[in-house]
């Protein structure tokens, strides 16, 4: 990850979420990335590489075979985590489709992360350690009912976790799942996703 240029020091005392909100607006981000505010300053996240994208599919095509119609999968969906004043873009998200249909389509606004159903995050060489610690901690005080992480660098080998019913600021449940396996995905998702399927 990269830190873009607005520091610490250059945000108003008074009201600094706000100021930094309107910066993430207003962003111009080159195409493939992503900015995201963590630690009071914006991040750019680079794009990721084309195996990352082959294991969005898949989730995203396994997550479609049993979602019901009123929840979607979202790519590229800012959510903010209030309790933190963080605001990450998740690989994918499951929303309520109302509630994306309601937003004011004149504004690029993120969604408040508490009403995600299920976050994902596939990491990347350069972002792994933030999956597996800074976000998996975000997430659940948002709270995120779950979070799927895919972590094709884990050191004992790729995995998938599924972190499942976060209290007060920690899930209190977590699978973990050699690539190969089958996960069976938690109400409303159902369905098994197949690790073995994802590229790489």
């Amino acid at each position: 990850m990269t830190a873009a240029m607005v520091e610490n020091d250059r945000v108003p005392r008074r009201r600094p979420w706000d100021f930094l909100l309107q910066a993430w607006r207003e962003l111009d981000v080159p195409e493939g990335w992503r900015a995201e505010i963590d630690g009071g300053q914006i991040v750019l996240v680079p794009p990721p590489h084309a195996h990352h994208n082959g294991i969005a599919d898949t989730v995203q095509r396994t997550l479609y075979r049993d979602l019901p119609g009123t929840l979607g999968v979202y790519q590229t969906l800012g959510i903010h985590i209030a309790p933190l004043d963080k605001l990450y873009v998740p690989d994918l998200v499951v929303m309520p489709t109302e509630l994306i249909a309601a937003m004011d389509a004149d504004i690029s606004d993120p969604v408040d992360a508490s009403e995600a159903l299920l976050v994902v995050e596939i990491t990347s060489k350069g972002n792994a350690k933030d999956d597996r610690t800074k976000k998996l901690w975000a997430y659940a005080h948002a709270p995120v009912p779950t979070y799927l992480l895919i972590d094709r660098f884990d050191e004992h080998g790729p995995t998938t976790t599924l972190f499942t019913e976060p209290q007060n600021g920690a899930y209190k449940l977590s699978e973990r799942f050699p690539f190969g396996e089958q996960v069976r995905l938690p109400d409303p998702f159902g369905g098994i996703l197949d690790t073995g399927a994802f590229p790489g």
